[in-house]
């Protein structure tokens, strides 16, 4: 403030004290220097004229005034929550724009992000929250998640039973709908045996769910094994990955956390994960752990998608959503793929999870940035052989599991069955058979033959429905579990060969969106 000639105060002017800017060292204008305590400071006029203003008005008009002023005050409380939230707006976040400039093939497409609140990360908790995490009742409706999430982009799901919708369209519905669950099964390839196998492992699964409502692929942690059961996991800390395969053979067998024998289990389940993502503006939800990194968030945001697509469950949308959005900040910008870590060079395996999590995605009618689809396109030509019927795992190759999974990567990004690449793939995998030991590579190949169809799956089938209905485990607490000891199966344990046993023989129901056939029969819209 300037200093005046007169140490007097004009009853007519306020004094207004501010405390100082910082200083400019370098000539260009800068924002103030704010302290904890520092204040603005303003001396008010000394006049009386509005004191005798308000003397002289009349009573019942200053009680107008007030009342007046009251209203207004009251109805700002009571607009209609409609709308606020008509105020409110979903954010297109992008990555960083000099990364993605980069990667010369990818379009600039947003991606869709909800409204967070703007913390660096904050911890997503769950949309789902049963009354006690020991099962004790589950059959609350589903909470809202419980961030500052904007409704908005719930406006973008369908308004139709979206799993009858999927049903219509494939012609395999079930519970009521269609042809009846016995006779599908026996169509596709199933039987009774595999009908049991299925049974059985989903009551081992149940008997190995911790009391948190997760699982760990050590299973021997588990309070009702104790170690009762051989072959325990080495990756203790990959919780969310063991808790999402371990969900993914309930949701296959059409439980869910709205309907069936097992919703306590699956909602217990999908508490758990829903509490564990760590959601930022930035980034959108993530579950990535260690011990798991990107594996364990493909894995449980494909079974976010498959339970939102399966119920509708408006509280499940956005987090499924939030671990879409995930996929897409994580990929590598120049290469298009995914491993371990956030943005660095990818590998088959990681890629596979990722696809199949965008394919749910796109099935349940969430965004999926046409960027990131055409980044795994990129990925896979990287890694191709044969002009593509072949695959490796970080540069090109043939081995039959990384084969199998970027034929079914291929698939779903939307190769048609006549592709010349397709057809001998296919051949391949099936030359090579099921393995024995590689419950891998049996598990992406099943899914490739199954939805090639013909001969090739029937003769598939034949070996690989019975070869698990005689290895499954029928004696003890190991009753309805499997244990091949494969390289994977080794640190997953247990757990781990059970999952994947389990949704293999969960191919003839479709009960899972990934499973049906317009799976690899409509495209991503790259527009």
């Amino acid at each position: 403030m300037s200093d005046t000639s007169s140490n007097s105060k004009s009853p007519e002017t306020a004094e207004v004290i501010v405390e100082p800017v910082a200083s400019d060292p370098g000539g260009k204008r800068q924002v103030p220097a704010t302290q904890p305590d520092s204040e603005v400071h303003v001396e008010l006029p000394r006049s009386t004229v509005w004191h005798d203003i308000i003397w002289a008005t009349p009573s019942w008009l200053v009680s107008m005034i007030v009342h007046v002023i009251m209203l207004l005050a009251l109805a700002m409380f009571y607009l209609p929550a409609g709308s606020m939230d008509d105020a409110r707006e979903l954010l297109l976040a992008t990555g960083d724009d000099e990364a993605l400039e980069e990667l010369e093939d990818f379009d600039d497409e947003p991606l869709e992000t909800l409204d967070v609140m703007s913390s660096d990360a904050l911890v997503l908790e769950s949309v789902i929250q049963p009354e006690e995490i020991s099962m004790a009742s589950f059959d609350e409706p589903a909470a809202a998640v419980r961030v500052d999430l904007s409704d908005t982009g719930l406006e973008q799901a369908p308004s139709m039973d979206l799993a009858a919708a999927i049903g219509s369209l494939s012609g395999d519905a079930l519970s009521g709908r269609g042809e009846s669950k016995a006779l599908l099964v026996k169509r596709d390839g199933g039987n009774d045996a595999s009908e049991k196998a299925v049974s059985q492992a989903l009551v081992w699964l149940t008997d190995h769910q911790m009391p948190d409502g997760g699982w760990n692929f050590d299973h021997a942690l588990c309070p009702s094994c104790k170690g009762q059961c051989r072959n325990p996991g080495s990756l203790r800390e990959a919780r969310n990955a063991a808790t999402a395969m371990a969900l993914l053979p309930f949701l296959g067998a059409g439980q869910t956390h709205k309907e069936g024998q097992y919703k306590k289990v699956v909602n217990s389940g999908l508490y758990f994960l829903t509490r564990r993502m760590k959601v930022s503006p930035q980034k959108g939800g993530s579950l990535h752990e260690p011990g798991g990194s990107m594996y364990s968030h493909g894995l449980a945001a494909i079974t976010l998608c498959e339970a939102y697509a399966m119920t509708r469950d408006k509280g499940l949308y956005q987090a499924a959503q939030l671990a879409l959005n995930y996929i897409a900040y994580a990929q590598d910008r120049i290469g298009g793929g995914w491993r371990y870590a956030e943005q660095t060079p990818g590998d088959t395996s990681v890629v596979g999870w990722q696809v199949m999590a965008m394919k749910s995605g796109h099935m349940a009618y969430l965004t999926i940035n046409p960027k990131t689809v055409r980044g795994a396109s990129i990925f896979l030509d990287s890694v191709q052989a044969r002009n593509g019927a072949r695959y490796g795992y970080t540069t090109p190759g043939d081995k039959a599991s990384t084969t199998a999974v970027g034929l079914l990567c291929r698939m779903h990004l939307g190769w048609d069955h006549d592709h010349p690449a397709l057809i001998e793939g296919v051949k391949f995998l099936a030359d090579q058979g099921p393995s024995k030991n590689n419950n891998y590579y049996n598990y992406y190949a099943t899914q490739v033959l199954r939805h090639y169809e013909g001969d090739l799956w029937k003769q598939w089938n034949a070996v690989m429905r019975d070869q698990l209905i005689k290895t499954q485990a029928q004696k003890g607490h190991e009753k309805g579990s499997w244990h091949v000891g494969d390289g994977h199966g080794g640190k997953g344990g247990r757990l781990y060969d059970t999952s994947l046993s389990t949704m293999i023989l969960e191919v003839y129901y479709r009960h899972l969106p990934i499973y049906r056939k317009q799976s690899t029969e409509t495209e991503f819209t790259l527009d």
